[in-house]
């Protein structure tokens, strides 16, 4: 009886905390513009951290990194984006976030702020512009905060399913080698 009780709370608190998350970004900056995260996908931020190169893969997949004893991809957004690469500093961080079911890290050269926006100040994106298509494509909407705007990402399709399964595959080999020991 107890433990049902203790479950009904734990089931009050995350609901309570997915109602104070709703409107929520993180946002960061990868070139020129802004961009926006639901704050419901992201784990956590780090400081840059040394990567270890997979062969073979998309250029903007920077490799993996061992996040206190878990092995994830990590991608370069402004690779992603077809942006010219940058230098990585001491502002360049790496947002984690769970993508279907898959946790990832997004290096980003800097975090800006957690805002909210209200859902009748998320437009949807223009569709002018060639350019603007490669961001399309992970932008399903503009959120307007005052007078600047930022471009909510869908993180979903950030990631393609080659993506994904490089993720998995990383997970494998290591849990191959932990059985190993």
């Amino acid at each position: 009886m107890a433990e049902t009780s203790e479950l009904r709370k734990l089931d009050a608190q995350n609901g309570d905390e997915h109602e104070t998350q709703k409107g929520k970004y993180m946002t960061f900056k990868s070139g020129n513009e802004y961009f926006g995260l639901k704050i419901q996908y992201v784990n956590e931020i780090i400081g840059f951290q040394s990567i270890t190169a997979i062969p073979e893969t998309e250029d903007y997949i920077k490799g993996l990194i061992n996040l206190r004893g878990k092995i994830i991809p990590v991608i370069d957004v402004r690779l992603r984006f077809k942006q010219e690469p940058f230098e990585y500093n001491d502002r360049t961080c790496i947002i984690v976030i769970n993508v279907k079911s898959t946790v990832v890290g997004l290096i980003v050269e800097k975090i800006a702020e957690v805002v909210e926006i209200e859902e009748e100040n998320i437009l949807p994106p223009p569709s002018i512009g060639r350019d603007k298509q490669t961001h399309n494509k992970y932008v399903y909407g503009i959120g307007r905060i005052g007078d600047s705007v930022k471009l909510l990402l869908d993180p979903d399709k950030l990631l393609n399913d080659e993506d994904l399964s490089i993720a998995e595959q990383a997970e494998d080999m290591i849990i191959d080698e932990e059985g190993d020991v």
